[in-house]
């Protein structure tokens, strides 16, 4: 744990929303003690819903090290990751988080991920989006060629 990597992330944050690229939120990928990746969230600038800062970071910091397994990477972000960036971080494989401000503080100015966890716990045909599965047979063959593929990349 170290504050200067949070207070990094956190600076990110504040400059974001000082400069209109996107909403208040800063991270950094961090490996043996040095900086290998950092962003702040981009969403409005670039018209790019998945361009939170931690995702941002992540591509940095795989493009940097030339791989997308940052085993043994730790992450400092500015705020309690939503859903899709703490899926992004174990997809990553990063071996820790390290988080400022709560997702309940980020809901008190508009960025609420309750609606996700709500909708992720109900079934397909329940949810505010409804899910309708289709051609899953033939859609098997990609994952018959993928189990029998001798050298695949796995991860």
């Amino acid at each position: 744990m170290d504050n200067s990597f949070m207070a990094r992330a956190i600076q990110l944050s504040i400059e974001n929303v000082n400069s209109g690229c996107g909403g208040p939120f800063g991270a950094v990928v961090v490996k043996d003690g040095a900086v290998i990746g950092e962003a702040a969230n981009q969403v409005t600038s670039t018209n790019d819903p998945t361009a939170h800062a931690e995702v941002l970071a992540i591509r940095a910091a795989c493009q940097k090290l030339g791989s997308f397994d940052l085993e043994g990477c730790e992450i400092y972000t500015s705020c309690e990751p939503c859903p899709m960036c703490l899926g992004a971080i174990y997809w990553a494989r990063l071996a820790r988080i390290y988080f400022a401000n709560l997702d309940a503080d980020a809901s008190k100015i508009g960025f609420d991920d309750s609606l996700i966890y709500r909708e992720i716990a109900q079934p397909h045909s329940k949810r505010k989006i409804p899910m309708v599965q289709m051609m899953r047979e033939e859609a098997l063959t990609a994952f018959r060629a993928w189990e029998n593929k001798p050298n695949k990349i796995e991860y």
